[in-house]
């Protein structure tokens, strides 16, 4: 699980800090299914929102606190926990009840938490593309400069090469944003995974068997993003029933839907795809459950 050494943390105030702290951003993905976990586990925690438009990620505050200007972020008792599925891993060990992930399905569970999370790069190409594409690049030149300057190199002891990664992922889309084929391969990982769910979901009512675990979480969290951005959950119907559940359950919708400021800016952008014949369903072949290649 990554951890921060002591040494790694520049904002050096949080290392005081008591109880749990998260930092996290309304549509972020990987905070939707964190804050989720918590509700779950009826755990007590200390917000702090990240304002990812203004780029507050890459201040150097932040940086400070996670040298690779993600988010979520989580403060225990001073101690940093990086990387949305370490932290939900190490809230399962600090909160073992009620149980999140069964006993004799621990590597099972961690299996399909690492093919999510796989599809990071992914969920963000639907997001950018179907839900909404700034104007202007999100990252300029000169913020990915400090990007690249500030925060500790080294992440948990070990030379990190994230940041690289997320730094020439923004100068890319800052050039050609997300390309039609970037869009197809991105939408067609998702169709394939969510295939691979449908077959566990054919017999079980959760991922994991008869009870809501760590995996739902986190596939619910996907699941919901591609709904938005005009995937046919309908293709798969297992999975459209398991999710049709899960949104039903106390506090899910709450969390997934989209942020009030943000409704306007998804409808007006869905309706020019609509317009223009370049939904996700149109560029990808599914308004006639073809297929996404």
């Amino acid at each position: 699980m990554v951890k921060l050494l002591e040494s790694e943390v520049r904002t050096r105030e949080i290392l005081g800090w008591q109880g749990l702290h998260l930092f996290h951003a309304p549509l972020s993905s990987c905070s939707q299914k964190v804050r989720l976990f918590l509700a779950e586990k009826g755990v007590a925690w200390q917000p702090h929102p990240v304002n990812l438009a203004t780029n507050e990620n890459i201040s150097d505050y932040y940086l400070g606190i996670n040298p690779r200007g993600l988010v979520p972020a989580l403060v225990d008792d001073g101690a940093v926990h990086i990387e949305s599925n370490d932290i939900l891993l190490h809230l399962e060990e600090r909160f073992p009840e009620p149980r999140l992930i069964p006993v004799e399905k621990r590597d099972l569970a961690e299996e399909m938490l690492a093919r999510e999370d796989d599809l990071h790069v992914d969920i963000r190409n639907v997001t950018f593309r179907f839900l909404f594409e700034p104007p202007v690049a999100p990252k300029s030149p000169e913020v990915l400069a400090r990007y690249r300057a500030f925060g500790a190199a080294t992440v948990g002891g070990e030379a990190d090469t994230h940041k690289a990664a997320e730094i020439a992922y923004w100068e890319s889309y800052g050039e050609r944003r997300v390309p039609d084929a970037e869009a197809r391969r991105s939408v067609a990982a998702f169709a394939a995974a969510f295939a691979d769910l449908e077959d566990r979901l054919a017999d079980k009512p959760c991922l994991l068997g008869g009870q809501v675990s760590i995996v739902d979480i986190a596939w619910f969290v996907y699941a919901n993003r591609l709904r938005i951005a005009g995937y046919p959950l309908a293709r798969h119907p297992a999975l459209a029933r398991w999710y049709d559940r899960l949104m039903a359950r106390p506090g899910w919708a709450d969390e997934v839907a989209l942020p009030d400021m943000l409704r306007p800016m998804v409808a007006d952008h869905q309706a020019r795809l609509e317009a223009e014949g370049r939904r996700l369903v149109d560029l990808c072949g599914l308004a006639a459950e073809g297929q996404c290649t």
